[in-house]
């Protein structure tokens, strides 16, 4: 889970009220949101629920309902929450803060399909789809990939997602001049690596210019989806050459 950080309390009274805005970002948001005791999700749904039965309708409430979004919760689980809730502590109370949902879900958003939690979660935390299952190129992968073709047209752009251990095969984008790839990590953690070379762990925002002619492997962490944009960079005479899987003994010796 990535850090939160929290600066709003310094921004608007870290001159008036120094202590109070320590506390709001170092101890409220800086320990109390980080404490992994309950996922964030769970939290943002709790801190939801206690902003309403207090009756608080502001921009604050707006700000945990943006992050319980963030975090993944859907539009049918809001709307459910705010109903259940609404029993309790109100009913004009759930209309207000219906409202205020309106404002930052659409209706069926975030309500896919997938059965797995972890995936579901994964692709509420990416801007493109997880497409489809990746049969076509299967046969050159050990475990579940997808792809989501982002554009062909110029160059070819695909969105691609690996379960947790999955991996494509060694393999080699051959051209006899220009060619190659581009990887733009978008969700979750994987792997890099280029033959005789240490791994490199990709996280989203890390960008993987991949040469042509060179051996190399990518894909998810044991642990964790992944997701990375791949640019097909245009070259002449370019090829794929799928070569040996990677073993799991190498892939698990990665630390």
């Amino acid at each position: 889970m990535a850090k939160i950080v929290q600066t709003a309390g310094r921004n608007a009274l870290g001159e008036f009220a120094p202590e109070f805005a320590h506390f709001n970002d170092d101890v409220l948001f800086g320990e109390n949101w980080n404490n992994n005791d309950i996922d964030v999700k769970t939290r943002s749904i709790i801190t939801v629920v206690a902003l309403m039965a207090q009756g608080i309708t502001d921009s604050s409430l707006k700000f945990h309902l943006q992050n319980a979004k963030d975090h993944g919760v859907s539009q049918k689980e809001i709307a459910a929450i705010i109903t259940h809730v609404g029993f309790y502590a109100g009913w004009p109370k759930a209309w207000a803060v219906f409202n205020l949902a309106k404002e930052v879900w659409n209706v069926n958003e975030g309500d896919l399909p997938y059965e797995d939690e972890a995936m579901r979660a994964h692709a509420k935390s990416m801007v493109f789809p997880i497409g489809q299952p990746n049969d076509a190129f299967a046969q050159y992968f050990i475990g579940h990939s997808y792809l989501f073709p982002v554009s062909t047209s110029q160059v070819g752009v695909f969105n691609v997602t690996f379960e947790p251990g999955c991996r494509n095969h060694w393999h080699i984008h051959r051209a006899n001049s220009g060619g190659g790839q581009i990887l733009i990590c978008t969700a979750g953690e994987g792997w890099y690596q280029e033959y005789g070379k240490q791994a490199v762990s990709l996280c989203p925002g890390m960008v993987i210019p991949i040469p042509a002619n060179v051996k190399h492997w990518h894909g998810a962490k044991a642990d964790s989806w992944f997701s990375h944009i791949a640019v097909e960079v245009p070259g002449e005479q370019t090829e794929n050459q799928w070569l040996e899987p990677v073993t799991d003994e190498h892939y698990f010796s990665l630390t």
